[in-house]
């Protein structure tokens, strides 16, 4: 597979554009070609996994799963089932009123936000496209961290009552869950890769293309310094978009709700620099 992009981003490079060999352009040009390609494959094949693990893990079960669990593993637990779970307008009310509901304490609750947002299929499949299973690894496991620790810094602030006073009233009665079947569960997967790889491809190809003009123009530069930005910018994209904290802060008061993004942030920001120092 990888010998024929290969083939198909030298064809393209060299006999379709006709560019000289060794030249920084035709190395740019080069490496844009195959990377573009190899990174939107593997995310959409990824997305499609990962979208199917999704279709188990139900809001209603996730809820289940973690409530009644301690500090510590309940935390370690919030975290790992925010890895498939996505982080998005539609569901980050709904499941932190049902948490909070539940009876989950807050600190395991953020533990899922946070896991969320910075653990995200995008960027593991940029990183084990380009860089290997083990920076994708790196990236998976540094995630947990930030999101565990955090979550645990949250809960022993006793944050509480920065809580919208209304969310510890609310009754949710759980939905029925609907059964799907392997056909569901595959027009679902099918849907998500789609729709999740046309939403952040033009980020991908902004990183990739800065990543070939480094090669190209500047390759005793680190490229790991682009790639670093690059994630560091994306996840920020997707973990604090404007959106999602207008709808948090209509069940979290604004003290709150800012520790909230201000760890996203320095989470991003430092992923981003270790990320840098990594693959420099």
């Amino acid at each position: 597979m990888q010998d024929l992009l290969a083939q198909f981003a030298d064809w393209v490079t060299y006999a379709d554009l006709g560019l000289v060999q060794g030249s920084p352009l035709a190395s740019s040009v080069n490496f844009f070609v195959y990377d573009s390609i190899k990174v939107t494959v593997m995310l959409a094949v990824i997305v499609f996994l990962v979208a199917i693990v999704r279709s188990y893990i139900t809001p209603q079960k996730v809820k289940k799963w973690v409530a009644g669990r301690t500090e510590g593993i309940g935390n370690v637990l919030a975290a790992i089932l925010g890895i498939p779970t996505p982080f998005c307008s539609c569901s980050a009310v709904p499941l932190f009123i049902g948490f909070v509901e539940s009876g989950v304490p807050l600190g395991i609750t953020f533990s899922f936000l946070i896991a969320s947002p910075l653990i995200n299929e995008v960027a593991a499949a940029m990183l084990l496209a380009m860089f290997g299973w083990q920076i994708a690894t790196l990236y998976i496991v540094s995630g947990l961290i930030i999101a565990i620790i955090a979550g645990i810094i949250i809960g022993r602030l006793h944050l509480e009552n920065e809580v919208e006073e209304f969310v510890y009233k609310c009754k949710l009665h759980d939905l029925a869950e609907k059964a799907m079947s392997w056909r569901d569960r595959l027009i679902f997967a099918k849907n998500e890769s789609r729709d999740i790889t046309l939403k952040v491809l033009p980020y991908i190809l902004l990183g990739i293309g800065i990543g070939a003009v480094i090669h190209g123009y500047a390759p005793l530069t680190s490229k790991g310094m682009a790639m670093g930005t690059a994630l560091a910018f994306m996840m920020a994209v997707i973990g604090l978009s404007l959106p999602e904290m207008i709808i948090l802060r209509k069940v979290i008061k604004i003290k709150l709700l800012v520790i909230f993004a201000g760890i996203l942030f320095i989470s991003f920001t430092l992923t981003g620099y270790l990320f840098n120092a990594v693959l420099g």
